[in-house]
């Protein structure tokens, strides 16, 4: 199923937000580093962890539904599940969680998925203009080279 360019764009750009809040939409002071309501989530004993593999899912399903490979399918729940599985870790599971980001990482599989289909139609090649004048002198210089024979 074939889906339109500007489709791939909208889904990309509610990606990218979902990403950025989910895992990295707050800001330590002072530093560069950012993490995400996800990273808050996983704190939560338990459920922490199941709630934020749900999230997570929400990249899986528009991947789904803008017609990804099954091989980007198959990395992104790679990336899920390590996100899970680290963030069951005690203690260092949650800083895991805050560095590893699979949201951002599977938005990022699916963009180079979608752009890549896009290329595959071949950009027209361009007029060889040169050619056309070498041949237009070629044949000029024949057609003089004749008219002054005959």
């Amino acid at each position: 199923m074939a889906v339109s360019e500007d489709r791939q764009r909208a889904v990309l750009a509610r990606l990218d937000k979902f990403s950025r809040f989910t895992d990295s939409s707050i800001g330590i002071p002072f530093t560069k580093f950012r993490f995400g309501a996800e990273a808050l989530i996983g704190l939560i004993p338990g459920i922490g962890d199941l709630a934020g593999l749900a999230l997570s899912s929400y990249v899986l399903v528009e991947a789904q539904r803008a017609g990804a490979s099954n091989k980007v399918k198959l990395r992104m729940v790679r990336n899920m599940a390590i996100d899970f599985v680290g963030g069951l870790l005690p203690v260092v599971g949650d800083a895991f969680d805050a560095i590893f980001k699979a949201n951002t990482r599977n938005t990022a599989l699916l963009r180079r998925y979608l752009e890549e289909q896009l290329e595959i139609e071949p950009p027209p090649k361009s007029f060889p203009w040169w050619t056309l004048i070498w041949l237009s002198i070629f044949f000029a210089i024949i057609t003089g080279g004749l008219t002054l024979i005959l």
